[in-house]
């Protein structure tokens, strides 16, 4: 009997330890981790420079509340809000939170109340995110959502340019759709986005819990178009690991939230912070950010050569570091036969196998990846 709550599918391996790009199961199995715990350990498990970051802080203080200034969330923030180009922090526990108080600003910086999201979109599970998800399944069961929440379809022009106006507050947007099948925004649109946003008052607020903290090659996905949002959303990559979550926005929305407008107990835990601040002072380099373009360039070379010619295969889309295979079946088989070879990967909706491996997986790692999933989607493609 579980004490706790069924609300999570688990798979069959039990980790013991976990280094680098390597869980290592109870039973002694080796498994390459191409989850990186759902875009979270984008510098593999247990990287040497948080750790020590870490201990440091713990043997400091492990809480005292936002009622005291602390150095580390300073030190933090500045190093978010530089690499996003953008002013202000709010520092919150998960993807959910950050996503909450963006929406929350929004409305409050604008004195408006709709919000545009999209189709096949995840924002989170609190209300707000839920209402912003563009999913139903993600909704079935809890009620009456949030209101004025609009989605449209993905990529949609005229869609999106027909149900924009001044009544809208903020225009809510992943780079990626990573729970929604790796879908990627088009260039054109979401320029579109921007200018009409700008035309008519609304916020852009770009979610990049899944696609920030150099997933795609940049600090942030939305760099890769030329576009300036006012609020992003950043979580998963953020605290190798620690919980942590932040929303980060232009200098014009500070006086919204004042003192009293918003908080979070935990928001800003100084452990967190300082596993943050450790984490960004490696992925921020250019040094670093030209490397993982370069694995995430091998990485789609190599999946477009070897399965590019499979019947089952039907799509390979993705962005730097974060691919997603569409099939034509059902992908939860494949996957896992996947982990029973060695590989432990996600989906993306029904069809999608999502790979998110760290960072700084090494070329060895892709090519052994690459060909277990070869020779698993091989056999599944005989079989289909």
């Amino acid at each position: 009997m579980s004490y706790l709550f069924p609300t999570y599918q688990r798979w069959e391996i039990e980790p013991e330890k976990a280094a680098g790009a390597v869980i290592y199961g109870k039973d002694g199995t080796e498994y390459l981790d191409f989850t990186s715990g759902i875009g979270v350990c984008n510098l593999g498990h247990r990287p040497e420079a948080v750790e020590t970051a870490v201990k440091n802080q713990l043997e400091s203080f492990w809480h005292v509340s936002n009622l005291f200034p602390q150095s580390i969330q300073e030190e933090a923030a500045e190093k978010l809000a530089e690499a996003a180009d953008l002013d202000c922090v709010f520092f919150a526990n998960s993807g959910a939170e950050a996503n909450e108080a963006a929406i929350k600003l929004a409305r409050k910086a604008t004195g408006r109340t709709k919000i545009i999201s999209f189709l096949q979109s995840f924002h989170g599970r609190t209300f707000a995110g839920m209402a912003a998800t563009g999913q139903e399944k993600i909704k079935e069961g809890f009620g009456s959502m949030l209101e004025r929440f609009v989605h449209l379809p993905f990529n949609d022009l005229e869609a999106f340019q027909h149900e924009i106006g001044p009544e809208t507050a903020a225009v809510m947007i992943e780079i990626i759709q990573g729970e929604g099948g790796i879908h990627v925004v088009d260039s054109e649109f979401l320029k579109e986005i921007e200018k009409a946003c700008m035309q008519n008052g609304a916020l852009l607020i770009i979610d990049e819990i899944q696609t920030g903290i150099g997933r795609t090659g940049k600090p942030f996905a939305f760099q890769h178009f030329g576009i300036k949002p006012d609020i992003i959303t950043v979580a998963k990559g953020l605290g190798s690991g620690l919980p942590i979550g932040a929303a980060v926005g232009k200098a014009e929305l500070k006086e919204f939230f004042g003192p009293g407008s918003h908080g979070s107990t935990f928001g800003g835990n100084p452990v967190s912070t300082a596993a943050a601040s450790a984490t960004m002072e490696i992925i921020f380099h250019d040094e670093f950010l030209l490397e993982a373009t370069a694995k995430g360039n091998y990485l789609f070379e190599s999946l477009h050569k070897r399965l590019g010619q499979l019947d089952i295969v039907k799509e390979i889309r993705g962005l730097g570091l974060m691919a997603g295979i569409e099939m034509t079946t059902d992908v939860q088989p494949i996957l896992a036969a996947l982990r029973k070879a060695g590989l432990v990967a996600l989906p993306a909706g029904e069809k999608v196998i999502r790979l998110l491996p760290p960072l700084n997986v090494s070329q060895e790692e892709i090519e052994k990846a690459v060909k277990i999933i070869e020779e698993t989607v091989s056999m599944h493609s005989i079989t289909a």
